[in-house]
């Protein structure tokens, strides 16, 4: 444990575990993302995080693009035991392994942990902070995997002893991807008998199903991926879904959004440790944000809201598709449907799920955003298009709605094809 200072506090370092759970059809940027923001904050820092991967059964997983991952061990029992001594483990236990050095960064997949040449910035802020080198394993020779933590977790049989190698640092991180959408009932126990012995529990993108399933999001605020919100909140109404936020840290749980949002998560983690300037440091060499600016919500899809059953109501949400730009009140609404204001409002609202008014306002605002986003119009053209009338309305409803101004919003997204 090594206390540094910082502005006008101490921040103590002190070596970590992070083990990345792994599993097929996995997003591989959810893994690879933050694993490079923790290394890079071992550099930087020159405190180790020992950063390890786990499978069920300690196989090779496929992600979703098609890469192969080789874990460094199965999943191992996260119980604490009353002493690190193995030799008062129970029989069939793993032997003790030595501790990896100060500064060292056990890295995805057992290989070497990125070494600084001249010029590399998190190296030189390392020597700043009269840290380490940090030093990474040595590369495997052939398929056989590194000393486990602990035992493997077999799916089957008795339950395996616990770990004498975690610590009560251990950060316990579950991807998302595809692979979500049937979940592992292997995968949910374990987690839901080894979770609660981690000093932080992470999801990243629509991993955040795998820690619902398992009962470990009931009564907290979460983030995930925008395209499963409306899924896990269904499926787990304890669960207090935020479909808008890059990431929520609720207690010693901390959920992300979708894939890159767990880059997001980490600098956060590693901030939580290490301090701003660490942070800041490995966010530069990323070339990402420390805190990006605006919400998960300017990244999802185009509107997506239920088609009406009855034809009146479905010719009324055609209406309002086709003409943003016109007078879209309830009263004006409920007349082309030949129904009374308050009988449209409740039909409406029964069969797409959202009122005549937000429905507007939300078709108006992904009209602006395919002109901003495609077309060479100015702002001011762009709200009146839309039915917004004046650039401070269009203002208004953007930052509120993705919490950033139209301006920000066409710099960021704009098309980048090039012109005939």
């Amino acid at each position: 444990m090594t206390p540094t200072t910082e502005g006008n506090r101490t921040v103590t370092q002190q070596r970590r575990e992070v083990l990345v759970v792994l599993f097929d059809g996995m997003q591989s940027l959810d893994v690879t993302g933050p694993v490079e923001v923790f290394a890079g904050a071992a550099l930087a820092s020159g405190t180790p995080y020992d950063i390890r991967t786990a499978s069920l059964d300690g196989h090779p997983v496929r992600t979703s693009s098609g890469l192969t991952l080789l874990p460094d061990l199965p999943l191992p029992n996260l119980a604490p035991t009353p002493s690190s001594d193995t030799s008062s483990a129970p029989s069939g236990s793993a032997p003790s392994t030595t501790p990896a050095p100060s500064g060292s960064v056990a890295p995805l997949g057992g290989g070497a942990a990125p070494r600084g040449r001249g010029g590399y910035p998190l190296l030189e802020r390392s020597r700043e902070l009269g840290g380490g080198r940090a030093r990474g394993r040595p590369a495997r020779s052939g398929p056989t995997p590194p000393p486990a933590l602990s035992p493997p977790a077999a799916p089957e049989g008795p339950t395996p002893p616990p770990s004498p190698y975690t610590t009560p640092h251990t950060t316990l991180l579950v991807p998302g991807g595809p692979g979500t959408e049937t979940l592992d009932p292997r995968l949910t126990t374990w987690l839901r008998r080894n979770a609660p012995h981690t000093t932080r529990l992470v999801s990243v993108c629509s991993g955040a199903l795998y820690l619902a399933a398992a009962g470990l999001l009931d009564g907290h605020r979460v983030a995930t991926h925008w395209h499963v919100a409306a899924r896990l909140a269904r499926t787990h109404p304890k669960v207090d879904v935020d479909p808008d936020a890059v990431y929520v840290r609720d207690g010693r749980l901390a959920t992300s959004a979708g894939v890159t949002a767990g880059i997001d998560l980490a600098l956060a983690l590693v901030e939580e440790d290490h301090g701003r300037d660490v942070a800041l440091t490995v966010a530069r060499h990323l070339v990402v944000f420390l805190r990006r600016p605006g919400n998960q919500a300017q990244f999802s899809a185009q509107l997506s809201a239920q088609t009406a059953q009855r034809a009146p109501l479905r010719d009324v949400q055609q209406y309002i598709s086709e003409h943003p730009d016109a007078d879209l009140s309830v009263e004006t609404l409920a007349a082309r449907a030949q129904l009374s204001p308050r009988h449209f409002a409740r039909a409406f609202h029964a069969e797409t799920g959202t009122t005549p008014g937000r429905y507007v306002d939300r078709v108006r605002l992904e009209h602006a955003r395919r002109l901003l986003e495609d077309g060479p119009d100015g702002i001011a053209c762009v709200s009146r298009a839309c039915g917004y009338g004046t650039p401070e309305a269009m203002r208004r409803a953007f930052v509120k709605a993705l919490g950033t101004a139209p301006a920000e919003y066409r710099r960021r997204f704009r098309s980048t094809a090039p012109t005939a």
